[in-house]
């Protein structure tokens, strides 16, 4: 079978989808990832097709609110709709769409008649278990969740009308609203199958029928890949450190960020190493000085660094606190925007994290505290080894691959 995987937004909305790609092509099928350009070494290495994606998701970077978020995403989703029908439909027999992209796919799904199956990173379907991810965390009650669950996918589709009004036309399809086209596709009973662990969010007890949570997935890793010797050598050295970082997050903060992690490491009394990502963190930002103790890097997987530290400071993002569950390390966590507050409020419910740290309030000083109680108090980490030991046993891209597999008859 012909797949073409489609997702878009930043890294971590990308990444775990390689590594699905990549069981699906042990699997016997031909396989292609669809994402904007920054991401086709990823696809490339991981043995996939790439096709590109016309969008940037960097030029709408440095969100710092809801309301910014929303018209951030709003101009991506436009952007990603032009050429996105083209991208996908080409020699395809089946589409999974993730989050990003199912609004969009629906309407190629109709005017192709190429079938497809949602794969989600996050949990969107309204519930009365928790509030909608991108809400906040705190609980309205069973029949306030759900409606604040409805009232957030109502957000979302406005987010793509504009460019699902463009798609249509392009398709040759009549007119319909994004809300008609998630309703239709509700009763439908669409079938999505959400790549996250039951050890953060247990499948909700009042979902539908045809919405699973299957495991995470997890980024493609060369199975000869190893960590740069000067990482090695510095891990070597010393007691475990722990690694700041906040991912694609934090753009143009990497000084400021930089000497709040050295000052709250040195602090603490740990190791540490920041890792630069969006933001650019660097050991000498900020007025925090270098030194042995802190090295800088660039990206590498978390597969092989973080099972080698003492612990994590990061924004909560999906992928990042699966990784640090996974790894068996406690976490800190910053949460900026979207769905991180959600994460990091679960990280801290099942004891894996203490209290999170909102990024507007983040100081040398409370961070320092927060990773003295992370390592001092042995629960955080006990808590994070069951969870480890949890997501051992799912499989998560064999569900996936299963699921293909009946779907092909």
């Amino acid at each position: 079978m012909r797949i073409l995987i489609a997702t878009a937004g930043s890294r971590g909305d990308v990444a775990p989808y390689t590594g699905l790609g990549a069981a699906l092509l042990r699997a016997g099928h031909e396989v292609a990832l669809a994402a904007t350009d920054a991401f086709a070494p990823l696809a490339e290495e991981a043995g996939l097709e790439f096709r590109r994606l016309p969008a940037d998701p960097s030029a709408h970077g440095g969100v710092r609110s809801q309301r910014e978020l929303l018209r951030a995403a709003s101009a991506f989703m436009t952007e990603l709709g032009e050429g996105f029908a083209g991208a996908v439909a080409e020699g395809t027999d089946l589409l999974l769409l993730s989050t990003t992209t199912a609004p969009l796919g629906w309407h190629v799904s109709e005017a192709t008649g190429i079938p497809g199956l949602g794969v989600y990173l996050q949990p969107t379907a309204p519930t009365g278990d928790f509030a909608p991810t991108v809400m906040g965390t705190r609980s309205l009650g069973r029949f306030g969740n759900r409606a604040a669950g409805r009232f957030a996918l109502r957000m979302a589709d406005r987010v793509f009308e504009p460019a699902v009004a463009r798609l249509r036309d392009r398709l040759d399809l009549p007119a319909l609203t994004s809300v008609r086209m998630r309703r239709r596709q509700d009763r439908a009973g669409w079938p999505v199958l959400h790549g996250f662990s039951t050890a953060l969010v247990p499948r909700p007890s009042d979902w539908a029928a045809g919405l699973e949570v299957t495991g995470s997935w997890w980024p493609y890793v060369e199975p000869d890949a190893q960590l740069p010797a000067v990482l090695e050598d510095f891990l070597a050295a010393g007691p475990r450190p722990v690694l700041v970082g906040f991912g694609s997050m934090a753009a143009g903060e990497g000084e400021r960020l930089g000497g709040i992690a050295v000052r709250a490491l040195r602090r603490a009394g740990l190791r540490g190493v920041l890792q630069s990502g969006s933001a650019g963190l660097a050991a000498d930002g900020g007025g925090g000085g270098g030194g042995d103790d802190v090295l800088t890097i660039g990206d590498v997987p978390h597969a092989l660094l973080f099972p080698r530290l003492a612990g994590v400071v990061h924004h909560a993002g999906a992928g990042t606190s699966a990784a640090a569950l996974r790894a068996g390390v406690p976490s800190v966590t910053v949460p900026v925007a979207a769905d991180q507050p959600f994460w990091a409020a679960r990280l801290a419910s099942i004891g894996a994290a203490p209290a999170p740290i909102p990024f507007r309030s983040l100081t040398a000083e409370n961070l320092a505290d927060a990773l003295v109680d992370m390592v001092r108090e042995p629960s955080y980490a006990h808590a994070a080894a069951a969870a480890a030991r949890h997501m051992a046993q799912e499989d998560g891209t064999g569900a996936v691959v299963a699921a293909v597999r009946r779907l092909a008859g």
